[in-house]
């Protein structure tokens, strides 16, 4: 196997690694040291780094985001504290969602397969009213439909499909969610 840089080519722009160093910089400068309560100014953040961000959104300041150009956030939602959002591609999180402590959303792998294992990416959408708990990952190219649940530390491998609740690892269908019936 060859270790050599020349054998593992970066495939991100000088532009795109010198926007990430500037967005870095706010994180570490306005982002991560914001009190637990500053939504706004940390909505207005993302904003200015070209995330879509709706009303309310309320963000954590120990959200780490590789890429908030890549980010958009639905009216309402709530990610919470330690959250990664690897976004090297899309990562759409819809309305009144919730992104608990510590859960990885993962746009990109490696293709193993390939003797110099390049990036591969995907987008992640979160449809409206999901909860992904607490340590849970959401690998590349995931859709979680609408109202469904991915359970603490589940690893979703594959679609959820709407109103369900997984989990395990991989993750797997437990039951279907009952929204709005109190129970």
């Amino acid at each position: 196997m060859r270790t050599d840089r020349a054998a593992c080519p970066s495939s991100h722009s000088a532009a795109n690694k010198l926007a990430r160093l500037a967005w870095q910089l706010a994180w570490l400068l306005l982002f991560r040291p914001s009190p637990w309560f500053w939504h706004a100014p940390r909505r207005a953040l993302l904003r200015l780094f070209g995330a879509k961000v709706g009303k309310k959104v309320q963000i954590m300041p120990s959200v780490q985001i590789w890429a908030p150009w890549n980010l958009a956030l639905g009216e309402y939602s709530t990610v919470s504290h330690g959250v990664d959002l690897y976004a090297v591609d899309r990562i759409e999180i819809g309305a009144h969602a919730t992104i608990s402590q510590r859960a990885f959303l993962c746009t990109a792998t490696h293709e193993i397969d390939h003797p110099h294992m390049p990036l591969k990416t995907a987008p992640i959408r979160i449809g409206d009213g999901v909860w992904i708990c607490a340590e849970a990952y959401v690998h590349p190219g995931v859709l979680v439909g609408v109202d469904a649940v991915v359970g603490v530390r589940a690893v979703a491998l594959h679609d959820v499909p709407p109103g369900q609740v997984v989990g395990g690892n991989p993750a797997r269908g437990l039951r279907e969610r009952k929204v709005g019936h109190g129970g």
